[in-house]
Protein backbone atom coordinates (compact mmCIF):
# COMPACT_ATOMS: atom_id res chain seq x y z
CA UNK A 1 0.00 0.00 0.00
CA UNK A 2 1.94 3.18 -0.89
CA UNK A 3 1.03 6.16 1.51
CA UNK A 4 0.43 9.59 0.26
CA UNK A 5 1.92 12.48 2.15
CA UNK A 6 1.27 16.25 1.30
CA UNK A 7 4.40 18.43 1.25
CA UNK A 8 4.95 22.49 0.06
CA UNK A 9 5.96 20.69 -3.57
CA UNK A 10 2.67 18.96 -3.65
CA UNK A 11 2.16 15.03 -3.32
CA UNK A 12 4.61 12.42 -2.23
CA UNK A 13 4.40 8.93 -2.28
CA UNK A 14 6.46 6.92 0.71
CA UNK A 15 7.64 4.68 -1.61
CA UNK A 16 9.17 7.30 -3.95
CA UNK A 17 12.38 9.18 -2.94
CA UNK A 18 11.51 12.52 -2.17
CA UNK A 19 13.55 14.79 -4.15
CA UNK A 20 11.86 18.08 -3.30
CA UNK A 21 14.44 18.39 -0.40
CA UNK A 22 17.67 18.74 -1.43
CA UNK A 23 19.75 19.09 -5.43
CA UNK A 24 16.81 21.56 -6.38
CA UNK A 25 14.76 24.16 -5.53
CA UNK A 26 13.50 24.97 -2.32
CA UNK A 27 10.76 27.84 -1.69
CA UNK A 28 11.64 30.31 0.83
CA UNK A 29 8.85 29.35 3.26
CA UNK A 30 10.21 25.97 3.31
CA UNK A 31 13.54 27.87 4.48
CA UNK A 32 11.87 30.38 6.72
CA UNK A 33 10.25 27.83 8.50
CA UNK A 34 13.66 26.41 9.59
CA UNK A 35 15.56 29.49 9.89
CA UNK A 36 12.48 30.30 12.38
CA UNK A 37 13.05 26.32 14.00
CA UNK A 38 17.00 27.66 14.47
CA UNK A 39 15.87 30.98 15.88
CA UNK A 40 13.45 29.68 18.51
CA UNK A 41 15.81 27.79 20.22
CA UNK A 42 18.49 30.00 19.70
CA UNK A 43 16.49 32.65 21.53
CA UNK A 44 15.93 30.23 24.05
CA UNK A 45 19.07 29.74 24.94
CA UNK A 46 20.29 33.26 24.63
CA UNK A 47 17.44 34.63 26.34
CA UNK A 48 18.26 32.27 29.50
CA UNK A 49 21.73 32.61 29.62
CA UNK A 50 21.45 36.42 29.77
CA UNK A 51 18.89 35.53 33.17
CA UNK A 52 21.37 33.36 34.22
CA UNK A 53 24.85 35.25 33.74
CA UNK A 54 22.57 38.67 34.79
CA UNK A 55 21.11 36.81 38.20
CA UNK A 56 24.59 35.43 38.84
CA UNK A 57 26.22 39.12 38.39
CA UNK A 58 28.49 37.77 35.46
CA UNK A 59 30.09 40.23 33.51
CA UNK A 60 29.29 40.80 29.99
CA UNK A 61 31.87 38.19 28.66
CA UNK A 62 31.06 34.87 30.19
CA UNK A 63 27.19 35.85 29.90
CA UNK A 64 27.46 36.13 26.18
CA UNK A 65 29.47 32.79 26.03
CA UNK A 66 26.70 31.15 27.89
CA UNK A 67 23.91 32.55 26.30
CA UNK A 68 25.93 31.48 23.13
CA UNK A 69 26.35 27.76 24.70
CA UNK A 70 22.67 27.45 25.47
CA UNK A 71 21.71 28.96 22.45
CA UNK A 72 23.35 25.49 20.73
CA UNK A 73 21.92 23.30 23.20
CA UNK A 74 18.05 24.50 22.91
CA UNK A 75 18.69 24.23 18.78
CA UNK A 76 20.11 20.96 18.66
CA UNK A 77 17.61 19.52 21.36
CA UNK A 78 14.40 21.07 19.00
CA UNK A 79 15.53 18.83 16.70
CA UNK A 80 16.11 15.61 18.21
CA UNK A 81 13.48 15.97 20.23
CA UNK A 82 11.76 15.64 16.53
CA UNK A 83 13.88 13.09 15.28
CA UNK A 84 13.56 11.04 18.26
CA UNK A 85 10.33 11.39 18.25
CA UNK A 86 9.98 9.89 14.33
CA UNK A 87 11.86 6.51 15.92
CA UNK A 88 15.80 7.92 15.88
CA UNK A 89 18.12 6.63 18.55
CA UNK A 90 19.38 9.37 20.71
CA UNK A 91 22.92 9.30 18.85
CA UNK A 92 21.99 8.71 15.59
CA UNK A 93 19.37 11.91 16.42
CA UNK A 94 22.67 13.78 17.87
CA UNK A 95 24.05 13.17 14.42
CA UNK A 96 21.03 14.77 12.68
CA UNK A 97 21.06 17.49 14.97
CA UNK A 98 24.67 18.62 13.91
CA UNK A 99 24.37 18.30 10.32
CA UNK A 100 21.45 19.95 10.48
CA UNK A 101 21.47 23.09 13.01
CA UNK A 102 25.50 23.80 13.46
CA UNK A 103 25.62 26.07 10.12
CA UNK A 104 22.17 27.95 10.54
CA UNK A 105 23.11 28.22 14.55
CA UNK A 106 26.61 29.64 13.98
CA UNK A 107 25.52 32.26 11.30
CA UNK A 108 22.75 33.28 13.99
CA UNK A 109 24.67 33.66 16.52
CA UNK A 110 27.62 35.33 14.78
CA UNK A 111 24.82 37.83 13.26
CA UNK A 112 22.66 38.60 16.26
CA UNK A 113 25.35 38.79 18.85
CA UNK A 114 27.16 41.33 16.48
CA UNK A 115 24.05 43.32 16.10
CA UNK A 116 23.86 43.34 20.01
CA UNK A 117 27.40 44.33 20.27
CA UNK A 118 27.39 47.19 17.78
CA UNK A 119 24.14 48.55 19.40
CA UNK A 120 25.45 51.38 21.30
CA UNK A 121 24.83 50.55 25.88
CA UNK A 122 22.74 47.21 24.84
CA UNK A 123 25.50 44.57 26.72
CA UNK A 124 25.30 46.91 29.19
CA UNK A 125 21.29 47.25 29.35
CA UNK A 126 19.41 45.26 32.12
CA UNK A 127 17.18 42.85 31.57
CA UNK A 128 13.92 44.89 32.71
CA UNK A 129 14.67 47.78 29.71
CA UNK A 130 13.34 48.51 26.83
CA UNK A 131 17.00 48.80 25.32
CA UNK A 132 18.06 45.43 26.08
CA UNK A 133 14.65 43.97 24.76
CA UNK A 134 14.38 46.23 21.64
CA UNK A 135 18.24 45.13 20.60
CA UNK A 136 17.44 41.62 21.27
CA UNK A 137 14.50 41.86 18.90
CA UNK A 138 16.25 43.82 16.02
CA UNK A 139 19.78 41.90 16.29
CA UNK A 140 16.93 38.45 15.73
CA UNK A 141 14.87 40.04 13.20
CA UNK A 142 18.65 40.57 11.50
CA UNK A 143 19.97 37.54 12.31
CA UNK A 144 16.73 35.71 10.70
CA UNK A 145 16.76 38.01 7.77
CA UNK A 146 20.53 36.87 6.83
CA UNK A 147 20.31 33.09 7.62
CA UNK A 148 16.84 32.48 6.09
CA UNK A 149 19.22 32.50 2.51
CA UNK A 150 21.70 30.45 3.70
CA UNK A 151 19.28 27.84 4.90
CA UNK A 152 17.72 27.86 1.17
CA UNK A 153 20.80 27.61 0.03
CA UNK A 154 21.74 24.65 2.49
CA UNK A 155 18.55 22.69 1.95
CA UNK A 156 18.66 22.83 -2.22
CA UNK A 157 22.17 21.77 -1.47
CA UNK A 158 20.93 18.41 0.19
CA UNK A 159 22.56 19.69 3.62
CA UNK A 160 21.57 21.54 6.82
CA UNK A 161 17.51 21.17 7.79
CA UNK A 162 17.23 18.66 4.19
CA UNK A 163 18.85 16.34 6.37
CA UNK A 164 15.99 16.48 9.14
CA UNK A 165 13.12 15.85 6.41
CA UNK A 166 14.01 12.71 5.52
CA UNK A 167 12.36 11.77 9.34
CA UNK A 168 9.23 13.74 9.03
Amino acid sequence: MTQHVQHDSGTHRHDEPDHSHGHGPVSWSMAARATLHCLLGCALGEILGMVVGTALAWHNAPTMALAIVLAFVFGYSFTMYAVVRAGLDLRTALKVALAADTVSILVMELVDNGVILLVPGAMDAHLDTALFWGALAVAFAIAFAVTTPVNRLLISAGKGHAVVHQYH
